[in-house]
């Protein structure tokens, strides 16, 4: 019988089109996920992501009722402790049998979803019905489009209900960018956004560092990564943290493979002597 653990992200629950769940090592439990991507639309093609884009996704357009309507079901057997009596759920260890938070995560860039902004007032409102505000709301974001009045729209909704922004930075130059997320997007743009949010709103870097054929990112690479958290951190940017972690699951690019705990402990020390604490994943 399989495990529901951290390497089993299966995003299975019933029919849903929209909520899932999975057991989070970041969260320590159960992470309910708002998949805003059935599309399966992003501006990314990270090599150690799970998502199979060579599949057609579904419909782009988010349909509010359908997706309050399955955040509702599965709340309702949260509180009513029913949750880990149903399939996969009863095969997790009995210590991450707790619900760690809410996280806008899935197929693509959440923040590329069209009613962005209405989706994230929809499950804070959800939220609300089951007096669940305790539970965290997370967004996790390559943060490519926050200079965009309709994210940030949705930002704010966020902030408001007490969310947190988890923005992706994995690199510290152009060409590991490049490299490790997959897009021809501008660098400076991420790096400006995160700027910019980190000014405003509660943000906690997330970053993914991994090999390609056993060849990991150099020593003055994570240097120059843990230059852009200083320069972050001096620009008057606040940040909650770093999540350091590599791969655990089996990416869609077999050359990706993961790094030694050593190794990215040793990434998390670069991220501390800046001032930013740091986890290792």
């Amino acid at each position: 019988m399989r495990t529901l653990d951290f390497k089993d992200h299966r995003r299975v629950l019933g029919d849903n089109r929209y909520v899932y769940a999975v057991v989070s090592r970041r969260v320590g439990g159960l992470s309910i996920g708002i998949n805003l991507n059935p599309d399966k639309a992003c501006n990314f093609d990270c090599p150690y992501c799970q998502v199979d884009r060579t599949v057609p996704g579904g419909d782009r357009q988010i349909d509010l009722a359908v997706l309050s309507a399955e955040l509702d079901a599965l709340l309702a057997m949260v509180v009513a402790g029913d949750l880990w009596s149903h399939a996969p759920f009863d095969t997790a260890a009995p210590e991450l049998r707790r619900v760690g938070d809410i996280s806008f995560a899935g197929d693509g860039e959440p923040t590329a979803a069209p009613g962005f902004a209405a989706a994230v007032q929809a499950v804070v409102d959800v939220r609300a019905r089951y007096d669940l505000e305790a539970v965290p709301l997370s967004l996790l974001t390559n943060a490519t489009l926050f200079h965009l009045p309709k994210v940030v729209a949705g930002l704010d909704v966020l902030a408001d209900a007490g969310g947190q922004i988890w923005a992706k930075l994995d690199a510290g130059t152009e060409g590991w960018f490049h490299r490790v997320d997959g897009t021809t997007m501008s660098f400076e743009r991420v790096l400006s956004n995160i700027q910019w949010a980190s000014e405003r709103y509660p943000v906690l870097i997330q970053s993914m560092f991994h090999a390609f054929d056993g060849v990991g990112p150099t020593d003055t690479e994570v240097e120059s990564w843990a230059g852009r958290l200083r320069d972050i951190v001096a620009g008057d940017g606040t940040l909650i943290g770093v999540q350091v972690y590599t791969v655990a699951r089996e990416p869609a690019d077999p050359s990706v493979t993961a790094l030694s705990q050593e190794r990215l402990a040793w990434i998390a020390e670069r991220a501390m002597a800046q001032g930013v604490s740091a986890a290792v994943y």
